[in-house]
């Protein structure tokens, strides 16, 4: 079947006069830089001899550079908008219609017909007018628009003198609407202190920032660094809150790209930037070339990550999409928000619970999910300190679950979020997630879908993480609570997360723990000081931060890998993998959940901790759950205090965990 051919390009009446108008202009330019060639070459008495030479030559050169101007399409440009790139095709195009005529001009006068500098004082002088109309009708414009803005202008500064910031000044002066006077730049770099670039002037390095902004009433600074890291971005807003003035971001190129106007996209600083996270880059063929035509099912979608991947996922053109949650108040503004932003796309809201066999086949059998990212879990550590056994029934049991009903249900890649906290884990939220790992890798040995796990560590922003937390206190006026000076935690943002989930899942082959870049570890109390210097107050002074204490089943530091998992790097710089050394087979994990079941329905705390110290070598219970355990095994010496059933005091006693064979 041939292709239907292009529509023909209908020009409009004003199109054609406005491309005849500026053809004639560089016409009468082309004539009279000739003409004037050969005044200034004789001193304003052309000699008779070289009359006929010049009537000849104006016409070469005004068809010749014709040829070229048009070639050029230079016609087609509007002279309000004329930029240095511009500027260059007109040099170009001058060059190239005048070596042309001078061609043609030797061939039809021979070497002798005209002199040598008449061509040099043409080429010279038309390269002044073509581009002197154009820049002289630019300057109109933007003097014009400049008087007819309206309203008090923002005395402004822009930190950063390189290519964004000079970038923001062009936008700046263009868009009056913005409000922005611009009085100057500040950059950090010595060498370009107190340059002047485009008009104006940069007052100096970093420690100037103040008295430029005392000096010049400066009331706005405009922070055009997009490539600054962390403590530069924290330096920086120290800087403009010592200053006085109010601050906000100009976004770096990859929010161009994505955005409109560079103006528009000014915004405040945020915790991102402080933290200097780099964009990802992803094989956007390799995730679409997976995702395309598909069926894709994600559990938790309500939550921040499984609402974040349902986002990202939609960029791909599945067939259809699932959210699968418990939670109906957020699955149903989830469903909303899709429905605006991809109307094109089948997005299915399906309520239930992950631990119920029945809903999730009900489920699967209706969708037929060729995908699954199981983002379901129960996440936070404190909690899940106080309630084990929901811990267990959600993160291991729910996991098995949907991973049953996955492989009963040929889905074709399963992949599982997971967590730092996995590793050595002290608490009950990271054990349960590490018998979750045990249990995809179970799966893959002996079903035929792909099972992988992601791990990475905390995300910004998340559902019930720290920097939400700490807005509202800071919100309250204080104080900051942070548990301990020297706890540090991985962060990444949200997106990040979602992005490089589906990469992993596009270079997985199946049996793959990822782990995710996540970068240095983070102060909580240098993220602490950070949020509070972004709400424009001084931390310790107009915040106060205390310290409560490290909570239950925390660590000071978190771990993304153990130190006998080897690392191998994939294809994506970011993301490395390991296949896990520990592995069980589909038997084993069937036993492990017939004892697990048991355990959870005598609440037999001790034998839980026994299994999972079993399960996860280097597992170390918090306290309060090493008390509760211990607390029971003496209340089975001394019955008297509290009376339990004889079937647990058969099982504390007599439980005996046994061993699963495991390749350490």
């Amino acid at each position: 079947m041939s292709p239907k051919p292009l529509p023909a390009r209908r020009y409009s009446g004003k199109l054609i006069r406005h491309r005849v108008l500026v053809n004639l202009l560089d016409l009468a330019a082309f004539v009279l830089s000739g003409l004037c060639a050969f005044e200034l070459r004789f001193d304003g008495a052309v000699p008779a001899q070289y009359l006929h030479a010049m009537k000849v030559g104006l016409c070469v050169w005004g068809v010749a550079k014709s040829m070229a101007f048009i070639a050029g399409k230079l016609n087609r440009g509007n002279w309000r908008y004329t930029s240095t790139y511009d500027a260059v095709r007109v040099m170009f195009a001058n060059t190239a219609g005048s070596v042309l005529g001078g061609v043609v001009l030797f061939v039809l006068l021979g070497l002798r017909g005209m002199p040598r500098s008449v061509f040099i004082l043409d080429w010279l002088l038309c390269c002044l007018l073509t581009l002197g109309a154009r820049l002289t009708v630019r300057l109109i414009h933007t003097s014009r628009r400049a008087n007819g803005a309206e309203g008090v202008q923002t005395r402004t500064l822009i930190y950063g003198a390189g290519i964004a910031g000079q970038a923001l000044l062009r936008e700046l002066r263009q868009n009056k609407s913005l409000m922005c006077e611009v009085v100057g730049f500040i950059d950090d770099d010595p060498l370009k202190a107190y340059l002047i670039l485009q008009g104006l002037p940069v007052l100096g390095t970093g420690e100037a920032l103040a008295e430029a902004v005392r000096t010049h009433a400066i009331k706005r600074v405009l922070v055009a660094v997009p490539s600054a890291t962390g403590p530069q971005m924290v330096r920086i807003l120290k800087l403009a809150l010592d200053a006085g003035a109010e601050y906000k971001m100009v976004p770096g190129l990859g929010d161009l790209i994505q955005g409109a106007e560079l103006g528009k996209q000014i915004r405040d600083v945020a915790v991102e930037d402080i933290l200097g996270r780099r964009p990802v880059h992803l094989d956007q063929d390799s995730i679409l070339e997976r995702i395309e035509g598909k069926v894709v099912m994600v559990t938790g979608a309500a939550g921040s990550i499984g609402s974040e991947l349902c986002r990202q996922i939609a960029r791909f053109h599945p067939l259809a999409l699932v959210g699968f949650d418990a939670a109906e108040t957020p699955l149903f503004h989830l469903g909303r928000e899709m429905g605006k932003n991809f109307p094109d796309l089948k997005f299915h809201s399906e309520i239930g619970d992950i631990t119920r066999p029945d809903t999730l086949q009900r489920v699967m059998l209706h969708h037929q999910p060729s995908i699954l990212y199981h983002a379901a879990a129960y996440k936070h550590v404190p909690m899940m300190e106080r309630n084990v056994f929901a811990a267990v029934e959600n993160n291991i049991f729910g996991t098995w679950q949907v991973a049953r009903a996955a492989a009963k249900h040929g889905v074709e890649d399963f992949v599982m979020i997971s967590t730092d906290k996995a590793v050595r884990p002290t608490s009950m939220m990271g054990a349960t997630k590490r018998v979750a790992e045990l249990v995809i890798g179970a799966f893959q040995k002996e079903y035929g879908t792909k099972f992988v796990s992601v791990r990475f560590g905390n995300v910004l922003g998340s559902n019930g993480s720290v920097v939400p937390i700490f807005k509202e206190q800071i919100a309250a006026g204080g104080p900051v609570t942070v548990t301990h000076p020297e706890m540090r935690r991985y962060f990444m943002t949200i997106p990040e997360a979602a992005q490089l989930v589906l990469q992993a899942f596009s270079i997985g082959k199946g049996g793959e723990v990822f782990v995710l870049d996540m970068g240095e570890p983070v102060k909580i109390v240098d993220l602490a000081r950070n949020l509070i210097l972004l709400s424009g107050l001084q931390p310790d002074q107009d915040i106060k931060i205390q310290f409560t204490g490290v909570r239950p089943g925390e660590k000071l530091f978190e771990e993304l890998n153990l130190q006998h998992e080897s690392l191998v790097p994939t294809s994506h710089s970011k993301i490395s993998s390991y296949i896990c050394k520990q592995q069980l087979d589909d038997m084993q994990i069937k036993e492990i959940m017939h004892r697990l079941q048991q355990v959870v329905e005598e609440q037999d705390i001790t034998s839980l901790l026994r299994m999972l110290k079993e399960l996860v070598p280097g597992y170390s219970p918090g306290s309060k759950i090493e008390k509760a355990a211990k607390q029971v095994q003496s209340n089975l010496v001394k019955p008297a205090k509290i009376p339990m059933p004889s079937e647990q005091v058969e099982s504390v006693l007599s439980a005996s965990l046994t061993p699963y064979s495991r390749v350490n």
